[in-house]
């Protein structure tokens, strides 16, 4: 069943609502739809809909039929990413919206070359949440997970002790991986470093500040592939990642 994003979808069952611009000339002149084909809507928020499909000139016409089950994990999982280089970041936020993520934090750390600061901050925030936008559309959740303001450390870590459980992948730990902490914990936040790994320094007030540090194994991660697989994990682990055990 073909998806469409509604964000201004009523909190109601029973709506009539009209798609944007863009997904309406997606749903009429790219996939050809006709009246009455049946769609499914999702608002972003943790909600989505059966819907019958009408159009009104260029406009699609959505009427809700039957709301549908989530499937949003049982854990809030906030991803703060230090800044990588490139588009990196653009292949965190797909694979970490696939994943089941709830928020994301770019950070600037110490060892980030690319910065993200004052207008560019904003062009990229806006990129990063479009592309989670598309990711949450194309695996089929009902939420969107949030693309924050990029954030300093400091901001970044006083953010990070609202959460109940705080981990820190770390190449220089060892002994702590993450089957050894027991499953309870609801909101969850990881900090994942950029390219050369996270500055001693940011590792000592982190670490002060209560997040502990775990490791991923005797191998050395890019850290694209560290928050992937940490978000991986932490979903096997704490969340509904690999089914019914």
């Amino acid at each position: 069943m073909h998806r469409f994003y509604l964000p201004d979808a009523p909190d109601s069952d029973n709506f009539e609502c009209a798609l944007g611009a863009e997904e309406s000339q997606h749903a009429g002149r790219v996939l050809r739809l006709r009246a009455g084909d049946e769609v499914e809507c999702f608002d972003g928020r943790g909600n989505a809909w059966r819907c019958e499909i009408a159009f009104s000139g260029q406009t699609a016409i959505v009427r809700a039929m039957e709301q549908m089950p989530s499937n949003e994990s049982p854990i809030r999982v906030t991803l703060y990413q230090g800044l990588p280089k490139l588009d990196k970041f653009d292949l965190i936020t797909q694979k970490a919206t696939e994943l089941g993520a709830y928020r994301i934090v770019p950070v600037n750390m110490a060892r980030s070359v690319a910065k993200a600061e004052g207008k560019d901050a904003q062009k990229k925030r806006d990129r990063w949440q479009r592309i989670a936008m598309e990711a949450a559309k194309q695996c089929g959740r009902s939420l969107v997970p949030e693309v924050e303001m990029p954030m300093n450390f400091a901001k970044a870590l006083e953010d990070m002790r609202a959460r109940e459980l705080m981990l820190m992948p770390y190449e220089l730990h060892r002994g702590r991986g993450l089957n050894s902490i027991e499953p309870g914990a609801r909101d969850i936040g990881i900090l994942i470093g950029p390219e050369g790994g996270i500055d001693a320094a940011e590792a000592e007030k982190a670490e002060t500040a209560g997040v502990l540090p775990v490791t991923l194994g005797p191998r050395i991660l890019r850290t694209e592939t560290a928050a992937i697989a940490t978000i991986a994990m932490t979903m096997l682990r704490f969340g509904d990642t690999g089914g019914d055990i």
